[in-house]
């Protein structure tokens, strides 16, 4: 480890348009705290910065449809997410914005560098306009099709579904986020990054990449050994929120926002450190380490890099640790169905447990695949783990120290095989934690810290001060003294982890100040003769109710979001279609052979159809209207020529007709009786 390297540490700017929720936790915020607060053990020369991104696409519309400007939605949200990080115990050591006069005096310079030196192109080219709201579309104001994977609510540059990065002339049935109008295309000029001759630069940047995590650099190569290879990517957008473009014949456009929000991070350094910054962005001493999660990895190790390399003066990302994704109860985080813990609730419903929430997205945190964070396994986790192992032994230590020593550390008596084993093995679990967090592994370190509390409980267990007292009061206090040195190794080693709960241990154990991570290989920590403060709980049981609270209110929140947009699905007529499209359907007279409800799933029924042409699985969204035993053999009309889709696990090949009325009553929509199943429906 080169201890003179200046080290910048960043993670991935949220969108000022919501709260904070676990999965942002887990994906990047943590993992970068938990490695700063480590690196600042080791004495390392650190600076840790993030800020709201308050350009996004996504800011534009929230404000529109709220009737606000942009600056009143940011305002709102920007506010809201640094409370929460610092609530939290995120230790920026500064939290920017991107409307800042700095950021955008810093975005402008670096577009003009970028810009003077002919590293940008002007390209006239079509792009979709909204003819209702009188507009050019960025990407994120056209949703559609995924060409890739069929999702109906893919973005013009990404599909949230599959990750796939897209444009917007590649979705199918493209529509306009703003009015809903087909978009139509028209020329616009645009100033364009050619990543397409920037490949050889970008992929010799990648092959001196050391350690990076398999799913980044295979996510780069897939982008780089595409067929056609990278392509020219727009770096201005035909918007009027945003960084706007300092050059001539530019007006009325502004930064696309993945070439200004990276140079944030330059910003927020700018204001943290206005006289010294370079030192953390230039010069090979310049160590640059990105959190961020896997979607945007693309920005991140192939379009930021190309900036910097372009531009000439700046350090390139040393390590970009890229996290996959946190699913919630096995679904996807959601915030339009609001299916989602938001950071700022979890705060107001668990006062004082916010540790809690870090020991466990710690310990299922997706550094190599997807995981899933569920309330019963917080549960099991804080009440198994951090109530009865890791706050079960430091209380053991305390209460047993007051009781027979009146809280005075004693000074031990000869060491046995047992004692001497157990603080060597100290030293060791220290440098296999250090080794995981410089490797990105928080995981593995995390579970190792746990392994010192039950080292703990079962060196208390097996020497059992509470017996041997009575005879032998120098072995017990040997004991709560080699106790008390595991006591203190926790307090160090859960600081990056659990920082609340490390100074509160450390309080009990009259530690005055933070020691430095080598202080773990010490045999002493703790010196014979302290007397410890008061004994307190470090964690408290979590009941039943209290998830199942959590676990009702997400329930109730999905339910709600279902209803309006099932609401809003009927509101109003749907567009015109041609003749021939009406042509196209293929309906037919069914026969229900048989009917089930799909387990876990209130409103489906899976049905066997007879078509005539042949017997295939339905699922219909009408079990609240009709049982399985009344449908069997009902005559229906089935929609044959619909994609199939996977509902539940279950792949539905086609659909049943259903007339809703104004009230919400359901019917089936049924040819005459005795319609032989395969008619064809005109």
């Amino acid at each position: 480890m080169n201890t003179n390297k200046k080290i910048m540490v960043t993670a991935a700017l949220p969108y000022a348009n919501g709260p904070i929720h676990i999965g942002h936790l887990a994906g990047c915020y943590l993992p970068s705290d938990i490695y700063v607060r480590y690196m600042r053990m080791r004495g390392r020369d650190v600076k840790f910065v993030c800020g709201s991104d308050e350009h996004g696409v996504p800011i534009t519309i929230k404000a529109k449809k709220e009737g606000i400007t942009p600056q009143e939605v940011v305002d709102r949200y920007h506010a809201m997410m640094s409370d929460a990080f610092e609530e939290f115990g995120i230790s920026f050591d500064h939290y920017s914005r991107t409307s800042s006069d700095q950021h955008h005096k810093n975005a402008k310079e670096f577009f003009m560098n970028l810009f003077e030196k002919g590293a940008l192109e002007a390209k006239e080219t079509q792009q979709y306009f909204d003819p209702e709201a009188g507009q050019f579309l960025a990407d994120r104001y056209i949703t559609g099709t995924c060409p890739k994977c069929s999702y109906d609510e893919a973005y013009g540059d990404q599909c949230e579904k599959c990750g796939t990065s897209l444009s917007p002339t590649e979705l199918i049935t493209p529509k306009s986020a703003l009015s809903g109008a087909k978009p139509e295309l028209r020329s616009t000029t645009n100033w364009f990054l050619p990543l397409d001759k920037l490949s050889d630069d970008l992929r010799t940047f990648l092959k001196t990449r050391e350690n990076w995590k398999p799913n980044v650099i295979g996510q780069c190569m897939s982008w780089l050994n595409a067929g056609d290879g990278l392509q020219p990517r727009a770096m201005t957008r035909d918007l009027n929120w945003g960084v706007p473009v300092p050059i001539e014949g530019a007006e009325g456009k502004v930064m696309y926002v993945w070439f200004d929000a990276p140079i944030g991070y330059i910003s927020a350094t700018q204001e943290l450190l206005p006289n010294d910054w370079e030192k953390y962005w230039k010069g090979d001493d310049a160590e640059i380490v990105h959190f961020i999660g896997k979607d945007n990895i693309v920005f991140h190790c192939i379009i930021f890099p190309a900036m910097l390399q372009e531009h000439g003066d700046y350090a390139l990302p040393k390590q970009v640790p890229a996290n996959e994704f946190l699913n919630l109860e096995g679904r996807k985080l959601s915030t339009s169905k609001n299916w989602a813990v938001w950071l700022h609730e979890y705060l107001q419903d668990f006062p004082g447990q916010k540790d809690v929430l870090r020991y466990v997205l710690t310990a299922t945190m997706p550094e190599t695949k997807d995981n899933d964070f569920t309330w019963a396994d917080f549960q099991q986790r804080n009440n198994s783990e951090l109530v009865a192992g890791f706050g079960n032994f430091v209380n053991r230590v305390m209460v047993l120290t007051h009781k027979y020593y009146d809280g005075v550390v004693q000074e031990p008596g000869t060491l046995t095989d047992e004692d001497r084993e157990v603080l060597l093995n100290m030293a060791q679990y220290g440098r296999r934690i250090a080794k995981n967090l410089e490797d990105f592994k928080f995981r593995e370190a995390i579970s190792e810290a746990m392994s010192i509390a039950r080292l703990g409980n079962k060196y208390l267990q097996e020497q059992e001060p509470w017996k041997v007292y009575k005879q032998d009061p120098v072995r017990a206090g040997t004991v709560l003294y080699v106790a008390t040195q595991i006591t203190a190794v926790l307090s160090i080693v859960f600081e990056p982890f659990l920082p609340g709960t490390a100074a509160k241990l450390r309080s009990m154990l009259a530690m005055d100040t933070l020691p430095e991570w080598k202080a773990i290989k010490n045999e002493t920590i703790i010196d014979a003769g302290i007397k410890l403060g008061k004994a307190e709980l470090l964690f408290a049981k979590i009941e039943d109710s209290q998830v199942e609270a959590q676990r009702t209110k997400l329930e109730a929140t999905l339910v709600q979001k279902e209803e309006e947009m099932e609401e809003n699905s009927h509101a109003a007529q749907k567009k015109d279609i041609s003749f021939d499209q009406f042509m196209e359907m293929d309906l037919r007279v069914g026969t229900i052979l048989e009917a089930e409800r799909l387990p876990k799933a209130d409103r489906l029924l899976k049905f066997l159809v007879d078509t005539g042409l042949d017997k295939r699985t339905i699922v219909s969204g009408i079990a609240e209207h009709f049982t399985p035993e009344e449908m069997v053999g009902k005559e229906v009309t089935v929609l044959m020529n619909l994609p199939p889709r996977k509902i539940r696990g279950v792949e539905s090949q086609g659909m049943l007709l259903i007339a809703e009325d104004a009230d919400g009553k359901l019917s089936l929509m049924s040819p005459k009786s005795g319609t032989p199943s395969g008619s064809v429906i005109r």
